[in-house]
C-alpha cells in the first residue's frame, strides 16, 4: 500500500471517528435524541469506523468501494434531513418522525450548521476520499 492510499485510508478513519463520537456526545452527553433519519445516518457512520480500523490495520485500501457506497447513501439522506429543516416546501412534506420531529434543529451555528449538516459533511468528505482511493487503485492496475 502506497503512502497515498494509507493516509487516505486514515482520514476516512479519522472523519468517521470525529462524526461518531460527535453524534455520540450530542446524545449522550448534551441529551437530544435523535429523531429517525439521524438514527439511519448513524447505521451508515458507525460501521465505516469500525470497517476502516479493520481496513487499516489489514492495509486493505480496497475497502474504498464499501466506505464509497456507505457515504454516499449516508450523504443522500443527510442532505434530504436538511432540506426538510432548512427549505419550507420540504418542510411541510417531512415524515412523520416519531417522538423526535425531523425538523427539529438541537443546534443552529451560524444560522446553517445543524447535526445532518454536519452528518453530511462527513459523508461527503469520506465519499471523496474514497472515490479518490478508488482512482488511485485503477490507476495502480494499469
Amino acid at each position: 500500500m502506497n503512502k497515498k492510499l494509507e493516509n487516505s485510508l486514515l482520514f476516512i478513519w479519522l472523519v468517521s471517528l470525529v462524526a461518531t463520537l460527535g453524534s455520540l456526545y450530542f446524545s449522550e452527553v448534551r441529551g437530544y435524541e435523535p429523531c429517525e433519519l439521524c438514527w439511519y445516518q448513524r447505521i451508515l457512520m458507525y460501521p465505516i469506523l469500525l470497517i476502516t480500523t479493520v481496513a487499516y490495520i489489514q492495509k486493505n485500501v480496497r475497502i474504498a468501494v464499501t466506505t464509497a457506497v456507505f457515504s454516499c447513501i449516508g450523504g443522500a439522506i443527510s442532505l434530504y434531513h436538511y432540506g426538510i429543516q432548512k427549505l419550507d416546501f420540504l418542510t411541510e412534506s417531512a415524515p412523520a418522525c416519531g417522538r423526535v420531529p425531523c425538523t427539529g434543529q438541537y443546534i443552529n451555528w451560524l444560522g446553517f450548521i445543524t447535526i445532518p449538516f454536519l452528518a453530511g459533511l462527513a459523508f461527503i468528505l469520506i465519499a471523496i476520499t474514497s472515490f479518490y482511493m478508488i482512482n488511485v487503485l485503477k490507476g495502480e492496475k494499469q
